[in-house]
């Protein structure tokens, strides 16, 4: 195949991306060689053509694909140039490239601070390097056509080539009907994979391609168990402010305009606190409220906002602007996703791509800082529930049961309760028949309690769910309960919600509570400094504290949802009803409609609350109908 034969090929698979990179793009082949690199370019840092890719190394051995920041490149310069090195252009990528060829790229990755993927190719050895940062925050997926090697940021790079075919792969499919996601290193495809976070894989043009893991959660997490934090309290909390500081600073980073995504929640709060403690002028801070009072947060993030003297902007969504980006989904999440936040992450990020280009996000502070719920009934549930006879916990979880979520909804609101009390109660009923926190966490965070009944001719595959290694590592059940989120709901729902979301609209978004430093600091605090009695992420508002009034914050967790159950009840029914039909769902073979239907049923009636069991299968059955042409 010619170089512009291989280059047409690459620059179609780019050209899907428009997205993601809508600056620039270029294409670079070597047909002696096989090899084809693509890219489209979000500028950010060095905006010139300076920063045009692929990239070629100075010595001409290395060309470079890459998407991401590198935060402390500066400083990676400075070394490079210290030992000799010239470093061609004032872009990240540049310095990147530079430390590959100098150092090689293991040594580069442990050196790096950032969020990136990225492919390296080395003319000498011909080999292709693919890299992915150690938290997961940029995607990269890969597979094969025949022969042919294929990568990218998102899977429909990879459709886009010229005679790609897919299978659904049934047991991804069924892990996805417990998750909501579809967990790595599998995607919804047979043929293509993720790339693991903190991992890289080598691809010789001879042979098979061989993947190494430069940077292990899992052992940080262990390690930390085992020589945890000696230090008091204070001591503690002086270097994680030191290390957040740092950690946003570095993110503020940018030669475009920048802001911050604020909600009013701790997470968001202290992300743009912190921007504001280290800016001159004002920072810019986005959020977005609802017509419904309990899902609106927009009051909560104005006060914050007003206190911290930001550049405030808020818009008040209406349903009809929500549920208008429901048939696009797949267009923007390429697999099936069923995190339903995913629609208020798309109209915020569209809101903020009017105005900045990066925006920093408070996401990851609940996995880090312990701040999920599931976290404290963790710690709570042995003392409350563990004496009580197994019978006896049916029986209470019946009548808690037996009043339907709705009706528990509107008394919740008459005594002035915050959030959802029927749907509170119907899923503390719904774990009460546990035996041990583990069986807890697996009930809590499965959307289907038994998904081998809902797909066809699929089977569970082992996970990290199943793995009783897990235990070894963090014998706390808070700890492996924020390991396993780490290694799972975190890179394949909460980072990947946020990148698709904020890269639909050409935003880069920024997650400073994931900086590796801060993470791998984390692990080694003792449970108390990060759970308290009944309260999570201590630390984390211990320092907000510093910069906003704890009246302002101290309140019941909302999380970032919208009304899904009564729009599945009201005026997205027919639509729903569509999607859920027996005819279809038997003439599709993937899904068994007995027990949706069943479910379907309950949830119109209004004796359960199935809207996030049910979503995962909307969302399958419309990423199903825009990806027919290629099954």
């Amino acid at each position: 195949m010619t170089d512009s034969r291989l280059k047409a090929n690459v620059t179609a698979m780019a050209d899907v991306l428009l997205h993601r990179g809508p600056d620039d793009g270029g294409a670079w082949a070597d047909a002696s060689a096989g090899i084809a690199l693509s890219q489209r370019r979000l500028a950010i840092i060095d905006c010139s053509p300076a920063g045009h890719q692929p990239m070629h190394s100075a010595c001409g051995r290395y060309t470079i694909t890459y998407n991401g920041e590198i935060y402390n490149y500066r400083d990676l310069a400075t070394d490079l140039k210290s030992q000799g090195y010239s470093i061609e252009g004032g872009s990240d990528t540049a310095v990147l490239l530079a430390a590959c060829a100098a150092w090689g790229v293991e040594k580069t990755l442990q050196k790096c601070i950032g969020m990136f993927v990225f492919a390296l190719w080395d003319k000498n050895a011909r080999t292709l390097t693919l890299a992915r940062d150690r938290i997961g925050i940029k995607p990269l997926y890969w597979g094969q056509v025949g022969k042919t090697f294929l990568f990218g940021s998102q899977i429909k790079a990879i459709q886009a080539f010229s005679g790609w075919k897919g299978t659904v792969d049934r047991d991804a499919l069924l892990s996805y009907m417990r998750h909501a996601y579809v967990p790595g290193p599998a995607s919804i495809f047979g043929n293509i994979q993720k790339l693991q976070p903190g991992h890289m894989v080598i691809i010789p043009s001879d042979g098979e391609p061989r993947e190494i893991c430069y940077w292990d959660l899992r052992q940080h997490a262990a390690s930390g168990a085992v020589d945890p934090f000696g230090g008091s309290y204070e001591e503690a909390l002086r270097h994680m402010t030191s290390l957040l500081r740092d950690a946003v600073s570095k993110r503020m980073l940018a030669d475009v305009p920048l802001g911050a995504f604020l909600s009013g929640g701790v997470d968001s709060s202290l992300v743009t606190a912190l921007m504001q403690d280290q800016c001159d002028t004002s920072v810019r801070s986005f959020s977005i409220g609802f017509q419904d009072p309990g899902y609106d947060e927009s009051h909560y993030a104005a006060r914050v906002a007003a206190h911290l003297g930001t550049n405030h902007t808020e818009l008040t969504v209406a349903p009809d602007q929500v549920r208008d980006l429901i048939p696009n989904i797949p267009l923007w999440y390429d697999e099936p996703f069923a995190d339903s936040s995913q629609l208020p992450t798309l109209i915020l990020s569209q809101l903020t791509r009017q105005h900045v280009t990066v925006a920093l996000s408070g996401d990851g502070g609940d996995e880090v800082f312990a701040g999920y719920n599931r976290y404290v009934w963790a710690e709570k549930f042995p003392r409350s529930f563990g004496r009580m006879p197994r019978c006896a916990r049916r029986i209470l979880a019946c009548l808690m049961q037996s009043v339907s979520p709705g009706v528990m909804n509107k008394i919740g609101g008459a005594l002035s309760f915050s959030g959802q009390l029927g749907d509170k109660v119907h899923k503390l009923a719904s774990v009460l028949d546990v035996d041990d926190v583990d069986m807890l966490y697996h009930r809590l965070v499965s959307q289907w309690q038994n998904p081998s009944d809902i797909v066809s001719g699929a089977h569970e595959t082992n996970s990290l769910l199943s793995d009783d290694t897990v235990r070894n590592d963090r014998p706390d059940t808070v700890g492996r309960m924020q390991m396993l989120d780490m290694l799972t709901y975190l890179p394949d729902d909460i980072l990947t919600k946020v990148d698709r979301a904020s890269m639909a609209f050409s935003l880069e978004a920024r997650v400073p509570l994931l900086d590796h430093r801060v993470v791998e600091f984390a692990w080694t605090l003792p449970r108390e400094y990060l759970l308290q009695g009944n309260v999570g992420k201590r630390m984390l508002r211990d320092i907000l504290y510093r910069h906003v009034p704890k009246e302002m914050i101290e309140r019941p967790k909302m999380g970032f949802g919208v009304p899904l159950d009564a729009w599945l009840r009201g005026p997205l029914r027919e639509w729903a009803e569509a999607l859920l039909s027996e005819t279809r769902l038997k003439d599709d073979g993937y899904l068994n409609p007995e027990p949706i239907r069943s479910a379907w049923n309950r949830h119109l009636t209004g004796t359960r609350n199935e809207a996030y069991a049910l979503w995962t299968v909307l969302m399958f059955q419309s990423w199903l109908d825009h990806n027919r042409a290629v099954l």
